[in-house]
Parts: structure tokens; C-alpha cells; sequence
């Protein structure tokens, strides 16, 4: 039995990839995904509540999704603002590389695919939508996310989604206890997930 998960950097079990149809941005897609990535059978709950607010991406300057998976976030964001640049960031290899197919199936030119190390330490965000990696960790979770939420531009907001019973309130505490700059809070609570909004005023 394979020890992968969704975060593994470089997964183990045999590549064997599967067509799925998902709604993204009002488009209709057949969109690749594979095993050891997260929720590779359908669009997970999280994703599609935290989509529901598409409409608050700003559409130009550099958009971040931390924890690209196949795609779908990083996917739905540059199909509803062409003119902005999406930074689609992941440690696992095979969902980096089912993102770059992805965006490419959806005819997509304005997604960056690539590991966090890789994007300019100099770049700021004008907007970071994530469901974040909770199973990753607390410590894990924690560092990932202090590394990418002060990277947040000026009057800039980032969306995140967390399942209720997997510390979303918890979490939101320690953002707003360790993140004096931000202001933060939760806007929507749906389908036992929370949608929290962070904003650099």
C-alpha cells in the first residue's frame, strides 16, 4: 500500500491518470487529475464554497494559490482574470505537473506552475486563495502559511477554506493573534467549512 499523500513531495505509487468534468468560472472542462493529489474524483466541497467568491479576485498584478493540487483554483482564477498572472505553487511534483496540463487543456497562458522556492522572493500578491494543506500539520500549516500571507499586497485580500471540524476556528484565532497587520475574519460558513478573508488595509 502506497504511504503517499496529497503533499507527498515525490509520490511513489504508479502514475495512472483519469479524466473529470468540472465547472470552473462558468466553463465547462475535462480536466486530468491522478492519484496521490487531493480529491482527484471530483471538486471537493472546500474548493467549490471557497469559488463561490471568485468574483472578489481582483483582475490584474499577481495571484497566488498556495496548494494548487490539480488546478482548480489556480485554474478558475487566470479563466475570470485574464490579465492577471496566476502563481500556481505546490510541493507535490505530480500535482505540479497535472496543473501545467491542466491550465494548458483550458487554453491557458497566464498560469505560473512551479515549487514555492522557486517564485521571485521579491514578488508581492495582489490576491491568495488557498485550501490550504490542513492535514499537512499545525507546524507545517503555520510555516507555510507565514511565509505567504505577509506577502500579501497593500488594500489586497486573501480568501481561504477550511473544514470546521479540522481546526477552522483555531486556525483563524492564530492568524489573527500572529498577523498584527492583517485584519482578519471569517465570511462564510457553509457545508462545515469556514471561508475566512485577510486583508492588508
Amino acid at each position: 500500500m502506497s504511504g503517499d499523500h496529497y503533499f507527498s513531495q515525490e509520490p511513489q505509487s504508479t502514475f495512472k491518470s483519469k479524466q473529470i468534468k468540472v465547472y470552473l468560472a462558468g466553463r465547462e472542462l475535462q480536466l486530468e487529475t491522478a492519484g496521490s493529489t487531493f480529491s482527484p474524483d471530483h471538486l471537493d466541497t472546500g474548493t467549490a464554497i471557497l469559488l463561490e467568491h471568485l468574483s472578489q479576485a481582483p483582475n490584474s498584478g499577481n495571484l497566488l494559490d498556495i496548494g494548487c493540487g490539480w488546478g482548480p483554483i489556480a485554474i478558475a482564477l487566470a479563466l475570470a482574470n485574464p490579465e492577471a498572472t496566476v502563481w500556481a505553487i505546490d510541493v507535490n511534483e505530480r500535482s505540479l505537473e497535472l496543473t501545467r496540463s491542466n491550465a494548458k487543456r483550458a487554453g491557458l497562458a497566464n498560469v505560473k506552475v512551479c515549487r514555492p522556492e522557486e517564485v521571485p522572493e521579491s514578488l508581492e500578491f495582489t490576491g491568495i486563495w488557498s485550501n490550504p494543506p490542513i492535514r499537512v500539520g499545525k507546524q507545517a500549516l503555520h510555516e507555510i502559511l507565514q511565509t505567504w500571507l505577509p506577502r500579501l499586497a497593500a488594500e489586497c485580500e486573501g480568501y481561504l477554506v477550511v473544514a470546521k471540524n479540522l481546526g477552522a476556528d483555531t486556525l483563524l484565532g492564530w492568524i489573527q493573534e500572529t498577523f498584527a497587520d492583517l485584519s482578519s475574519e471569517r465570511v462564510e460558513t457553509a457545508k462545515g467549512f469556514r471561508v475566512f478573508r485577510v486583508v492588508r488595509p
